[in-house]
């Protein structure tokens, strides 16, 4: 991968993390808003369910962020876009689609095929 590949894939996943813990920040703020008690038990249930919704995604997000850091970690050692199973290079796009990607299509498919295996068991 040239140098002005892995400068767009870095601009990427930098702007990716940003707009993640942007809409974060919102979230926080509407936690600390919507402390209003709702009278009527559906809408308290509503509320209650859209709030475990937003904190359940909030926390995938959190994970999503902690690999978007290791791919800039990559970036900097010099081994973003290769395969961490094979060591060869990862298809861009493959890295387009999910630019965390840290196995190329064809080990991330052997890997998916030994977890059902497993699960199946």
């Amino acid at each position: 991968m040239n140098d002005r590949q892995l400068a767009y894939f870095k601009g990427k996943l930098l702007q990716w993390k940003e707009d993640i813990l942007l809409e974060a920040r919102g979230t926080v703020t509407n936690l600390k808003s919507e402390t209003e008690n709702h009278p009527d038990l559906v809408d308290r249930a509503s509320s209650e369910a859209d709030r475990a919704l937003e904190l359940r995604t909030r926390d995938r997000q959190r994970k999503l962020i902690s690999k978007i850091d290791e791919a800039l970690r990559r970036i900097e050692e010099g081994s973003y876009g290769y395969c961490e199973e094979t060591g060869e290079p990862i298809g861009l796009g493959r890295l387009e689609a999910r630019p965390t990607a840290t196995l190329s299509v064809e080990a991330q498919e052997r890997h998916e095929r030994r977890e059902r295996v497993h699960r199946d068991d």
